[in-house]
C-alpha cells in the first residue's frame, strides 16, 4: 500500500461513493490499495471546502497605534476589528490580535444561531447529500427570499464599544417599520437578479408564482437556450409557499419537475449557497450600524452590493457544495456551519 503523490480522477470518484456506502476512510484505504493518510487529507480538504490560507507577517503594535485604535473605537461603535484597524491604516495584523488587543479596551457579544435539527431532520439531510453526491452543481439554480428592514438585524447591532463609552442609540421604527423583502438566485457564476417582492405582497402560493413569472420567467429564463433549459436544475426551500402543490403543479407546467426541481431537506439553511451571498450583501448594506430611513433607500443599497458581487465570489459558493455534501456525510446529519 505505498504512499503516492495525488490521487487521480477515478480515485476520488471512489471515495466520494464509498463514503455515500458508509465506509470509514481505513476500509476506503484498503480498497483503493492507497496510504490512509492521502485518503483522510483528501476528505478533509473537501469537507472544508477552502484554499489553503496564506500566513501573513505578524507585526507589533507600537503605543502610537494603540492609541489610534483606541480613538477609532471611540469613534466607530459597532464597527468590527477589521474595520477599526483599518480606519488606522493599520495593516499586517491578525484578527486574534486585533481582537486581543481590542479586549483591553472594549468589548462585544453575539449570539450563536443554528437551525434545530432532530432524529428525522438529520436523517433526512443524509439522504439527500446521498441522491445529489454525482450532481453537477453548474447546473444548478439556487434560489431563496431575504429581507431588509430598515434598522437592520438585530444580530447585528453588536461591536466593539470602548470602556466607559455609552452605547450609541439607533433608530427604531414604530410599528416594525416595514422592509423589502428581496429574491434571487445564483448558478455557476451568474447572479439572478434580485428582484423585488412589490411592497405588501404576501406570498402564499398564488402570489409567489405571479412574481416567478414577472421576474425570473420572463426577465431571465426566457433568454435562455433550450438546452441550458433542459439541463438546468432549480432548487427552492420548503417554504409553505414553494412547496404546495399549487406551487409544484405551476412550475411543472414550466418544465420544472421530476429530477429538473431538486428535493430539499428540512432545516437545512447551511446547505444552501445563496445563503452566504445574503451574508454578504447584509454586510455591505450595514456596515459601520448603518440605518435607512425609506425602503427605496435600502432597495438601492441592496442592488449596488449585489453589483459589487464579481462571478468569482458566486463561483466560489456553488463550487462548494461537493464539499458541503460531504461534510453532511461525516457529521452523519448535523449542522455544517456556512
Amino acid at each position: 500500500m505505498g504512499q503516492k503523490k495525488d490521487l487521480t480522477g477515478s480515485e476520488k470518484s471512489k471515495i466520494v461513493r464509498y463514503l455515500a456506502e458508509g465506509c470509514s476512510s481505513l476500509k476506503i484505504a484498503k480498497l483503493l490499495k492507497r496510504d490512509h493518510r492521502t485518503i483522510k487529507r483528501f476528505i478533509q480538504n473537501s469537507q472544508q471546502g477552502h484554499k489553503k490560507r496564506v500566513e501573513k507577517p505578524r507585526r507589533k503594535i507600537t503605543a502610537h497605534e494603540l492609541r489610534k485604535v483606541k480613538r477609532a473605537a471611540a469613534k466607530m461603535p459597532l464597527a468590527t476589528s477589521l474595520a477599526i484597524f483599518q480606519s488606522c491604516n493599520i495593516t499586517g495584523v491578525p484578527k486574534s490580535t486585533r481582537c486581543a488587543i481590542l479586549r483591553d479596551m472594549a468589548k462585544v457579544r453575539k449570539a450563536e444561531r443554528r437551525p434545530p435539527l432532530n432524529k428525522t431532520h438529520k436523517l433526512k439531510r443524509q439522504d439527500w447529500a446521498k441522491k445529489y453526491l454525482k450532481t453537477d452543481f453548474s447546473k444548478v439554480l439556487w434560489t431563496d427570499e431575504m429581507r431588509v428592514s430598515l434598522d437592520g438585524p438585530d444580530g447585528w447591532a453588536r461591536g466593539w464599544i470602548g470602556k466607559g463609552q455609552r452605547v450609541p442609540v439607533r433608530l427604531r421604527c414604530q410599528q416594525g417599520g416595514g422592509g423589502v423583502l428581496v429574491w434571487a438566485g445564483i448558478i455557476k457564476d451568474e447572479l439572478v437578479g434580485p428582484f423585488r417582492v412589490e411592497d405588501g405582497v404576501k406570498l402564499n402560493s398564488q402570489s409567489y408564482c405571479q412574481f416567478l413569472e414577472d421576474t425570473f420567467f420572463k426577465q431571465w429564463y426566457r433568454k435562455k437556450s433550450a438546452s441550458f433549459k433542459k439541463n438546468m436544475i432549480f432548487m427552492q426551500d420548503n417554504a409553505p409557499s414553494h412547496a404546495s402543490k399549487y406551487s409544484t403543479a405551476w412550475l411543472a407546467r414550466k418544465g420544472i419537475k421530476e429530477e429538473k426541481l431538486m428535493t430539499w431537506p428540512p432545516c437545512s439553511p447551511d446547505l444552501n449557497p445563496i445563503e452566504n451571498l445574503w451574508s454578504i450583501i447584509k454586510c455591505e448594506i450595514y456596515k459601520e450600524g448603518k440605518q435607512y430611513t425609506s425602503l427605496n433607500s435600502v432597495w438601492e443599497a441592496v442592488v449596488a452590493a449585489a453589483r459589487n458581487v464579481d462571478g468569482e465570489q458566486i463561483k466560489t459558493l456553488t463550487e462548494s457544495m461537493d464539499g458541503r455534501l460531504l461534510s453532511v456525510l461525516a457529521k452523519k446529519g448535523g449542522y455544517i456551519g456556512r
